[in-house]
């Protein structure tokens, strides 16, 4: 989450979050606010870098400003990264606009997620050395930015022969299909998924993901000019089945589970109607997760659906995993272990995306706002 001090350019893994008014959290790791990286207050540094920062709500392309900002000197347990991308997620958007469900204290420096190289290193620094590939453990780092001194727990290394783009991206979308995958339903080669979004970070990833698992998956995308060439661009990835939202509701579909089974798990970045239609053709005692709500609508869940098919509703957030999971190294470097192997196998790439140069950022936040997105913005700090 991201959590800016006042008066910081950086944003402390120790700092608070409001929600309303109310301060309800604290987090792990804290450090004294004093102390706080990129203060201002934190001494003289001669060296400053280039930071995306917003000092209130509103559209992003208005509120987030190019600033130049300091970087401190590297403490004992720190080290200097230089980011290389950092992509543009639709949480970002939402925490500039002030919708999400959490907001930082502002000033703040946009994005969670990317991939940076360490440069420097603190003279207590046990886990990472000078040419390492590091991303950050959980949000609230501020990536939108060419530097940033970062307390080494707050990082976890990658190694640096896989592609760029699928570094940067790797975080956010990719664990949170891996999570859903394997965290709610017994999924066995030849099982069935159903997903709507299908063509979003997290879509692709699950269709990937799935392909390799042996799994059978069943995408719904809303209706397009081009629906035939993203379908086609989907099943390349290893998509089973493309299907327009509308096909759901209709009688034919009765005929694609014929060769497919019925699915044991959804999976809802939607919400609304869209949302009710995956309930429709689940199987029974089968579950239902929700990780997003691109139509700000509800989810509706039909009593039929409860009382006839004993569903599972459930809900997933991959931040609110990696803070129940932070005491756990091993869970998720094992999991950042078998997702780099997929990217290295050739089965799992990063999403379609956009190279945006930093200085162009408004475009880039500009083209994340847009309906019907299918590419991923990624912003390029060289």
């Amino acid at each position: 989450m991201l959590l800016p001090l006042r008066r910081a350019c950086f944003w402390s893994q120790a700092a608070r979050i409001r929600s309303g008014a109310a301060v309800f959290v604290k987090l792990l790791g804290l450090h004294d606010a004093n102390a706080c990286h990129f203060s201002q207050s934190a001494g003289l540094s001669a060296r400053t870098c280039k930071a995306l920062q917003y000092t209130n709500h509103g559209d992003p392309t208005q509120v987030v400003k190019l600033e130049d900002v300091d970087v401190p000197e590297v403490q004992e347990k720190d080290v200097l990264v230089k980011i290389l991308a950092a992509p543009v997620n639709p949480s970002d958007i939402n925490m500039i606009q002030g919708t999400y469900a959490i907001l930082p204290n502002l000033p703040a420096v946009g994005g969670n997620e990317g991939v940076a190289e360490v440069i420097e290193v603190g003279s207590q620094v046990k886990a990472l050395k000078i040419g390492d590939w590091v991303i950050p453990r959980d949000a609230g780092l501020g990536t939108w930015r060419t530097q940033a001194v970062l307390a080494e727990d707050d990082l976890i290394s990658l190694p640096n022969d896989i592609p760029l783009l699928a570094a940067a991206t790797l975080g956010v979308n990719p664990c949170t299909a891996f999570r859903m995958l394997s965290d709610f339903e017994n999924l066995r080669p030849g099982d069935s998924v159903i997903q709507n979004s299908a063509n979003s970070g997290v879509g692709q990833a699950v269709i990937q993901i799935a392909a390799a698992r042996g799994i059978n998956s069943i995408n719904v995308v809303r209706d397009r000019p081009e629906f035939t060439q993203l379908s086609d661009r989907l099943k390349a990835m290893g998509a089973s089945h493309v299907i327009r939202e509308e096909e759901l509701r209709r009688p034919e579909i009765k005929e694609l589970f014929k060769i497919c089974p019925k699915p044991k798990l959804a999976l809802n970045g939607v919400g609304g109607k869209s949302a009710t239609e995956l309930l429709r053709h689940l199987k029974v005692r089968g579950s239902m997760v929700t990780y997003g709500g691109m139509s700000k609508q509800p989810v509706t869940v039909p009593v039929s659906a409860l009382i006839f098919k004993d569903v599972k509703i459930r809900g997933f957030w991959v931040t609110q995993w990696k803070r129940d999971h932070a005491h756990d190294e091993g869970a998720f470097r094992a999991m950042l272990d078998e997702l780099c192997s997929l990217v290295r196998q050739g089965k799992l790439t990063a999403p379609t995306c956009t190279e945006v140069p930093l200085l162009n950022y408004r475009n880039a936040l500009g083209a994340a706002m847009q309906p019907f997105i299918s590419s991923k913005q990624v912003l390029v700090m060289s």
